[in-house]
């Protein structure tokens, strides 16, 4: 019996402390918070996994578009040779990474019971929405990818893609006209009533950041991810890095407005969805996270890091499981085989930002010309008609240009490696080059739909293998294989078209896997893209500075008219005043009828709990005398007072019996620069930026 009764005891003291535990831990979460700083590395890493799915549907879509284009008979060949032993293979070498879900599901499932224990109420409610947001967003994902896995292994047994220059040879010649004509008419169905979805997909990201709205439509997301699937699937010259940085971003900007997130916040997670998507595509994440960093946000501060580098490395993990580990490049032995070798990767910068300037003058030339503003008759015709005749009209030359050269067809990544491998002749380099140029400038000027960003990757690697050939040739002791070249071409060529250095970079350093190659990238990279920003900025319209504009800004033109106080207004009648004004500041007369000075709303602070106090005060007891501007002065001067004085207002002279009065806030000028800011963006004359970017 006493025993039992220890027994009784002990029970009844592990129930009471298992309680008070409960209630502490319930107590616990009832006091959290969860400040943006906090919730934004898990909403980045929440992005990273569906830019990652993104990239693994959109690269399935590609795969099933070509599946149709290479014809039924060949899957019906394929079905009868494979059977169902091709198919079991297939699905058991799929990456099915069974430990995301062990991980994943019992981390989400807590997090949506924790939303749901977390008691109502004051800051908590925003504490509870976010909680059981990210958690539904991180089991839909989990939900996402393992039908994504085994459509992924379904489509290798049935699609084309995987040796496209050998399908290419056994594809009849009116299916190689009729393809990419069909597939652009589809495209610029799609596209047709929806002309903001236009463009590569990176332009209008980074316009959306720099612009501070950060507003990127999920369904535009979407849409663009069918409309370049098919446009690269169907044959036409084009990118799917573009579409994904823009379908990533589109989802990072419906989940911040969500989340609740502020406008800075915002800007971070819209780079987290695009980084991922580069990630996603190219399987590296380092270059994924500097482009984020240097060509979305244009900076590299501590806070941006963590949230940017997770949703990278969520995105290239599911990445991998998808489309595999497997490196888009394969591993070439590479070696600087002298110093003075350095000199003919600074030439073959110079070629490579050349090239990117081209790139950029044909992609707008084309554009324009098929929108009617060039010239002669052709011009004007093609203005008139419909998308879809323009679009089908440039996948048709597309078609036509593929009979030349078969790098023209789709992305063109499959002959990156035979470049870099050193199998490709110089003939067959300089024209694969010069038409991919050609071809892709012509896809999208016409109203297909993809990105850039890879094309001029191929345009890279064929112009580097090019260059090395002919140099090896002149100097074959002191110089590499033309492969070496071809591979800091495509660095050179994306850092140029870019103007981001560091992305050209860590990509190929990345893809390549080589460290000797860093040396020549950083050569060929940084005098690539400094040509191309001094050819592209050396004739395009400057952009003003906010030092430029508060120079050439007259007070007069952003200053607030407003009654002024006389100085005898009582105390209570001055406090309704300032209360009721926008700007929180009043201007105040002196007893001569001149303007004094300001009177501020924080002014009140210290006497308006004391009751007594206002009838013995009036406006002149608490305003400040201060300078006056006048209207003719410029805002940087006004700027330049308002730090001299430590003040945020200032009052402006006004003519003799006017009934109102000037007065220029901090507030005032600082809209006025966003302004006209966001005005210069939303009326630049191209449809798309310079570059690839906008800077």
């Amino acid at each position: 019996m006493p025993e039992v009764a220890l027994q009784r005891t002990a029970w009844v003291r592990l129930r009471a402390f298992l309680g008070r535990s409960l209630h502490a831990l319930l107590g616990a979460s009832n006091r959290l918070r969860l400040p943006g700083p906090s919730v934004l590395p898990v909403a980045g890493a929440v992005v990273g996994l569906y830019s990652g799915l993104a990239a693994g549907i959109f690269a399935n879509l590609i795969g099933l578009v070509s599946g149709l284009t290479f014809g039924a008979a060949e899957l019906t060949h394929t079905l009868r040779r494979s059977q169902l032993r091709t198919l079991w293979d297939a699905f058991a070498s799929a990456r099915w990474h069974p430990e995301y879900a062990i991980i994943g599901m019992p981390v989400a499932l807590g997090a949506l019971v924790l939303s749901h224990i977390i008691q109502p109420g004051g800051p908590r409610d925003e504490v509870k929405r976010r909680l059981r947001l990210l958690s539904l967003l991180a089991l839909g994902a989990l939900s996402l990818y393992y039908p994504l896995v085994a459509l992924a292994a379904l489509n290798s047994v049935f699609a084309h893609t995987h040796d496209l220059p050998e399908t290419l040879t056994h594809l009849p010649w009116w299916l190689m006209l009729l393809a990419p004509t069909l597939g652009g008419v589809a495209v610029g169905r799609l596209l047709r009533d929806r002309p903001e979805t236009h463009g590569h997909g990176v332009p209008e990201v980074v316009r959306a950041v720099k612009s501070g709205a950060n507003v990127v439509p999920a369904d535009r997301g979407l849409l663009k991810l069918l409309a370049s699937a098919i446009t690269i699937g169907s044959g036409g010259s084009a990118g799917r890095e573009g579409p994904i940085v823009y379908g990533g971003a589109a989802f990072a900007s419906s989940v911040g407005r969500v989340l609740g997130f502020s406008r800075r916040e915002l800007s971070i997670l819209l780079a987290c969805g695009a980084g991922a998507g580069i990630s996603a595509s190219f399987n590296a994440p380092i270059a994924g996270a500097v482009f984020a960093m240097e060509i979305i946000l244009r900076e590299f501060e501590l806070r941006v890091f963590s949230p940017i580098i997770l949703a990278s490395v969520a995105g290239t993990l599911v990445s991998q499981g998808v489309l595999g580990e497997a490196p888009m490049l394969r591993r070439v032995p590479y070696e600087l085989v002298s110093g003075g070798e350095v000199l003919a990767y600074a030439g073959l910068g110079i070629a490579c930002g050349l090239l990117a300037f081209a790139f950029v003058r044909m992609l707008h030339g084309t554009e324009h010309y098929f929108q009617g503003h060039g010239k002669g008759r052709l011009s004007p015709w093609l203005g008139r008609r419909p998308l879809p005749l323009r679009a089908g009209l440039g996948g048709l030359c597309a078609g036509v240009l593929a009979f030349i050269s078969p790098t023209v067809w789709g992305s063109g990544h499959d002959y990156i490696n035979l470049a870099a491998l050193g199998r490709l002749s110089l003939l067959f380099l300089v024209t694969a080059c010069v038409l991919k140029l050609v071809a892709t400038a012509i896809t999208i000027g016409s109203g297909g739909s993809g990105g850039t960003f890879f094309p001029a990757a191929v345009i890279g690697a064929m112009a580097g293998g090019a260059f090395g050939t002919v140099v090896h040739s002149f100097f074959p002791e002191g110089t590499g294989p033309s492969g070496a070249y071809a591979l800091v071409g495509m660095g050179g060529a994306v850092a140029a078209l870019n103007r981001g250095p560091l992305t050209g970079m860590m990509m190929l350093y990345e893809l390549s896997g080589n460290h000797d190659i860093i040396l020549p990238l950083m050569v060929t990279c940084t005098i690539a893209s400094a040509l191309c920003h001094y050819l592209i900025e050396r004739k395009a319209p400057k952009t003003q500075s906010d030092a430029d504009l508060l120079e050439a800004t007259p007070v007069r033109k952003v200053m607030a008219h407003l009654p002024p106080v006389p100085a005898g207004t009582p105390m209570r009648e001055l406090t309704d005043l300032l209360l009721t004004s926008e700007a929180g500041t009043l201007p105040v007369l002196d007893t001569a009828g001149s303007v004094y000075g300001t009177v501020q709303v924080e002014q009140l602070r210290e006497v308006w709990r004391d009751e007594s106090l206002y009838p013995l005060l009036v406006a002149s007891d608490l305003a400040r005398k201060l300078p006056l501007l006048s209207p003719d002065e410029d805002l940087g001067h006004a700027l330049r007072l308002m730090d001299q004085e430590d003040v945020d207002a200032l009052p402006v002279t006004c003519p003799p019996g006017s009934p109102t009065c000037g007065l220029l806030t901090r507030g005032a000028v600082r809209r006025y620069l966003f302004a006209q800011h966001a005005r210069s963006l939303s009326h630049a004359d191209a449809p798309v930026s310079a570059t690839e970017t906008t800077h």
